[in-house]
């Protein structure tokens, strides 16, 4: 297990790690120093070759509570706010420009950047207890940046009751929107994780690290505009080794051997 102050790596296997806040204390604030760390420990994982999905869970009672209030309330000036909200963005677009995979494992709350963190992850999965917020409107700051991701995820009047109105929401709720995949006992949620973990990791590296920007990237496009793009992507993917083994195997009905390449 590798360290990186409150930030800890675990590797499950040898194709799965997991990215673990670990400051209970304060229900893993996404301080200056937590979040600097954890786009270290991204970074990290992105460029091991053996990893190939990446899980972030939380430590303690709970996931993460966001921004650290105290922290916040220190800081007094513009440009150091303006320093900590630009880190925080920094790490959401590298989870989300990553190459590998990732999954929100969440327990407890996500509120705030937390709740932007869950929804910048590809994949989420929280226990049946687990609340979501963005409760910024309660303490006179509106939650802009969490907006981004949160509103990428669900449609616009559910995402303007929880920004207007601050108040969480349940797991059950949050699957209903689109915020997260699915809830799970928390005897459940690990198992649960490792598997669907397991079977991303089954895959092409190559195909998937495709496949993800592509997603991403045309999302953002017009129509017409997103077409063109995802069938040039294709056709790269198309040329490399791994797609002519995929489809070699499937005709010839046996497992693919992925080269990664």
């Amino acid at each position: 297990m590798a360290n990186l102050s409150n930030i800890k790596i675990k590797h499950l296997n040898k194709d799965i790690a997991s990215i673990i806040i670990n400051e209970s204390k304060t229900y893993n604030a996404l301080s200056f120093r937590n979040l600097g760390d954890l786009i270290k420990a991204f970074k990290k994982l992105d460029n091991d070759k053996n990893t190939k999905v990446i899980i972030i869970e939380g430590a303690g009672k709970g996931f993460s509570a966001g921004h650290n209030l105290k922290e916040v309330d220190g800081l007094k000036k513009r440009e150091k706010y303006q320093k900590l909200f630009n880190l925080c963005s920094k790490l959401m677009l590298q989870i989300v420009e990553g190459k590998k995979p990732v999954i929100a494992k969440v327990h407890g709350a996500a509120f705030a950047a937390g709740c932007q963190l869950v929804a910048s992850c590809d994949l989420a999965y929280s226990t049946n207890d687990a609340i979501f917020a963005t409760p910024g409107v309660n303490i006179g700051l509106f939650c802009s940046t969490p907006m981004v991701a949160v509103s990428r995820k669900i449609n616009r009047k559910r995402m303007m009751k929880m920004l207007l109105t601050g108040e969480p929401i349940k797991a059950n709720y949050a699957k209903e929107i689109g915020l997260i995949n699915d809830h799970f006992s928390k005897i459940k949620l690990n198992k649960e994780v490792l598997k669907i973990a397991k079977t991303i990791a089954s895959k092409s590296n190559l195909t998937i690290k495709i496949g993800k920007q592509t997603f991403y990237k045309q999302l953002e496009m017009p129509l017409r505009k997103a077409y063109a793009y995802t069938s040039k992507m294709m056709t790269v993917n198309m040329m490399a080794a791994d797609a002519k083994e995929g489809i070699s195997a499937f005709l010839e009905k046996r497992s693919p051997k992925w080269k990664h390449e």
